[in-house]
């Protein structure tokens, strides 16, 4: 397939468009086929980009948000109306939790625009208008491609904010204008993210004082250190200073747990006595990409106390109280850069880690259960892995994962959208594959059964595209989650039971991908499961349903199961 990206002359709006994305290291296209953007959709392959067609548009904004997260940026393409209307709530996730999707929507002809015909996937009221002011409020910059003679600058801007925020923005393009000729001058520009002044020296020096002076200092590192773009750094200071580190509930992953001072993940009271001492009497806290919800923060108890706080957050840096803004991006690695290493204090560290549930003491006839499940099925991750816990048990339950060097996690933080994981699974699998230009890179989903329900057609297309992902499929019989937050009885919390079993061939596998099906309702079974050659090198798609009980819940949510037991109690 070939392609062109003319940079003088002219060149169409669809053609223009398509080169800037994959200047930016866009490699496929998610989204939903829909009557105003079919034409657009025409240009897609002769562009050289790949279009992975999802079964619905909230679907492929999952997906987009995880490709985002992975490789920077990602590209959805809907249908004006219906279409983004449906993708809408992924964007307000991507949007919430920083990945940089951009959505093109496909418009009405500007003539039945400036008409005000009530055309169909309008609301019948002439007014054009609704469905941009909607996404305005989910989307960090917005653009409708109205004018050929600013459509370049406009999409140039457009894309520009969303490699600065690492938010969705918003582009609107008419049907009529996909073909409409433009200057292609521009394209010998890359866009870039504009250089912010050169960093104060004051907050690198007060912050470099405070790192000299600590006597029990810390690293906590949260979710938004990804869309900052500085994991590097993030390891470096880990091992430079040798400092206790942890990561909040949405920054598991985004440090290597290889290394001997980083602990895991802080959940406060629920866990170690010795770490929460240790938090809570420290003198130093350095945080980076700080992200503080209420979901991430076990209901903002493990917030660090601002007197002994230093916060790095994208173009600030607060020093206890006071705020530096305006900071530029490369703030962490020209601290290393200054930072002393003879200078950095030794301390006296908790221990690192917790007691952990030894397999072989396990009864392997028993049942599996969500206290010890996560930590057993842990050694069956390797290097480079993805590995995906859905809202509810699963990522609960995931905070207890051990990550293997290269590995990232995807769990839920802030928006916690039931059944964003699944296609989520698709689209950081595809972004992985690309990057690594690796066939066999690996996708390891942790989903209900109940929240599987909510997304599961994208499995047809994790399989169409030929991906090596595992699907853990937890049966609790619903909402366990809901459970043990209010009406743990209630009919509401109820499912349909589904037979996972046919899965794969019910969303088009072949009779022997069919096969790669397991189920497992003691730890016995799942050995079995885990050692099975199909898991350990095997291909493509497999799916493994895994037997718990209807209330049985783990950390916080065991907390809230116990508190509504004991309100029953007459």
């Amino acid at each position: 397939m070939t392609h062109t990206q003319p940079s003088s002359g002219t060149i169409k709006i669809a053609e223009y468009l398509l080169a800037r994305l994959q200047q930016l290291g866009i490699r496929s296209i998610f989204g939903v086929p829909g009557d105003y953007n079919l034409r657009l959709l025409d240009f897609v392959e002769p562009a050289g980009l790949h279009w992975i067609g999802n079964c619905n548009e909230l679907n492929a904004a999952y997906a987009a948000d995880a490709y985002a997260r992975v490789n920077g940026l990602s590209a959805l393409i809907t249908t004006y109306g219906v279409g983004e209307l449906s993708a809408i709530n992924g964007i307000a996730g991507a949007f919430t939790e920083k990945a940089g999707i951009i959505h093109i929507v496909g418009t009405p002809a500007r003539d039945l625009q400036l008409a005000r015909k009530k055309v169909h996937h309008t609301l019948a009221d002439g007014d054009y208008r609704h469905f941009a002011t909607m996404a305005s409020h989910v989307t960090i910059a917005q653009a409708n491609l109205m004018d050929p003679s600013t459509v370049p600058e406009q999409i140039d801007w457009t894309l520009q904010q969303a490699m600065i925020y690492s938010q969705p923005v918003y582009i609107e393009l008419p049907d009529d204008m996909v073909d409409v000729t433009i200057s292609a001058s521009r394209l010998s520009t890359p866009i870039s993210v504009p250089e912010r002044l050169a960093c104060p020296d004051e907050p690198l020096q007060e912050v470099l004082e405070r790192i000299y002076k600590a006597q029990q200092p810390l690293i906590l590192v949260d979710g938004e250190c990804g869309s900052m773009r500085i994991l590097d750094e993030v390891d470096e200071l880990a091992k430079i200073t040798g400092w206790p580190t942890w990561t909040t509930v949405f920054g598991k992953g985004l440090v290597n747990e290889e290394l001997l001072n980083v602990y895991g993940h802080y959940n406060g009271s629920l866990g170690s006595k010795a770490w929460q001492a240790y938090f809570d009497s420290a003198d130093l806290i350095i945080a980076l990409g700080p992200h503080y919800t209420d979901t991430n923060t076990y209901n903002f108890t493990t917030i660090p106390r601002d007197e002994v706080s230093i916060l790095l957050s994208k173009a600030m840096v607060q020093i206890g109280s006071r705020r530096y803004r305006d900071i530029p991006d490369g703030f962490l690695f020209r601290l290393l850069r200054r930072l002393d290493k003879d200078r950095v204090p030794k301390v006296q560290a908790p221990p690192r880690s917790t007691a952990t549930e030894n397999r072989n003491m396990i009864d392997h006839d028993t049942a599996l259960v969500q206290k010890t499940f996560y930590s057993y099925v842990n050694r069956a991750f390797r290097p480079g892995d993805l590995i995906l816990t859905e809202t509810g048990t699963a990522a609960h339950g995931g905070r207890q994962f051990k990550l293997p060097p290269q590995s990232r996690l995807f769990g839920p933080a802030t928006w916690l959208s039931i059944g964003y994981m699944l296609p989520a699974t698709l689209g950081a699998a595809v972004a992985k594959r690309e990057l690594s230009e690796n066939a066999n890179a690996r996708a390891i989903l942790f989903i209900g059964d109940g929240s599987l329900q909510m997304s599961v057609q994208e499995i047809s297309t994790i399989i169409k595209e030929k991906l090596n992902v595992i699907i853990f499929i937890i049966n609790n019989g619903g909402y366990t989650i809901e459970r043990a937050i209010h009406g743990r009885k209630q009919s509401y919390n109820d499912i349909a039971s589904w037979r996972h079993q046919h899965t794969i061939a019910f969303f088009g596998g072949t009779e022997e991908q069919s096969a790669n099906s397991f189920s497992a309702r003691t730890y016995a079974e799942l050995d079995r499961i885990l050692e099975d050659d199909r898991i350990q090198k095997g291909s493509g798609l497999r799916v493994v349903e895994v037997f718990m009980g209807q209330e049985d819940v783990e950390g916080a949510l065991l907390k809230l199961m116990e508190d509504q037991i004991s309100a029953e109690q007459p």
